[in-house]
């Protein structure tokens, strides 16, 4: 009876674009877990070899199930060639179950009356027009069920923005209509969107070491829970909206609570 619970994924083909740091790094880990076979891509080759080595390593019994694929969603001209191309070598052996886009560009947090609207537009190249463009190619390369899903990402800031986030949550609010949109466009296939709070990944780097611990101090008081999430913990919900094959068009809220703080 039990088995049933646990084995949702075992032998499932998972694509993880974003998939070699952070909470893709985990989504991966986690689905390699729980009997999947996964496949991570990045824009960077050699971040690519680094994260299959390190799933490898973590997870010995899972080395013939993991492997890593190159696609860059920065460059609009070349936005749907690239994911074409990459959902076309990732389907060699077999259409993919599953999706989840953790992939993002850099943002900026100046007031928005200091952003150009070059640096705006560039905070969706692979956000938002990347998950525009994976929507309208997957379905030809995803098994055609409600066992299968696609997972992107948004963030609390498009429902309770801080200062100098104006574009941010622009942004942030357009996957949410995505994610409700190809619900509907691309049923039976399921598609959910994981709404992140503060999560501690390598991208805190960016900020000097001397105002770390105050940032993250900031978060830890925007939260219920006293915390700043991390992307183990983060994976989970991702982990959720894979298994369960009545969840599409929801927006799943991890974020320590900062939503009712």
């Amino acid at each position: 009876m039990g088995d049933k619970y646990t084995s949702a994924l075992r032998g499932a083909r998972l694509l993880v674009l974003g998939g070699t740091s952070g909470i893709g790094y985990c989504i991966a880990e986690n689905a390699l877990a729980n009997g999947a076979r996964v496949i991570v891509s990045s824009s960077k080759q050699a971040r690519i070899d680094a994260a299959v080595q390190k799933l490898q390593d973590s997870i010995p019994q899972a080395t013939s199930r993991v492997e890593g694929l190159q696609c860059d969603l920065s460059d609009l001209t070349a936005l749907v060639p690239n994911i074409k191309t990459l959902l076309t070598e990732a389907t060699k052996a077999g259409k993919l179950d599953h999706i989840a886009l953790t992939a993002g560009d850099a943002i900026s947090t100046k007031v928005i009356a200091e952003q150009s609207i070059e640096a705006i537009q560039s905070m969706g190249n692979v956000r938002f027009y990347g998950a525009l463009a994976l929507g309208s190619l997957a379905a030809d390369y995803m098994v055609p069920s409600s066992s299968s899903s696609i997972t992107l990402t948004s963030g609390t800031m498009s429902q309770r923005p801080l200062k100098g986030f104006s574009a941010v949550a622009a942004w942030g609010s357009g996957i949410e209509g995505i994610t409700r949109g190809l619900a509907v466009d691309l049923a039976p296939l399921r598609v959910n969107l994981v709404s992140a709070g503060a999560v501690y990944t390598e991208m805190f780097s960016d900020i000097p070491k001397e105002r770390l611990e105050s940032v993250l101090a900031s978060f830890r008081e925007a939260s219920l829970l006293n915390q700043v999430g991390t992307p183990e913990q983060l994976s989970e919900a991702y982990l959720y909206c894979l298994r369960c094959t009545f969840a599409t068009g929801s927006i799943i809220e991890v974020d320590g609570g900062r939503l009712r703080k």
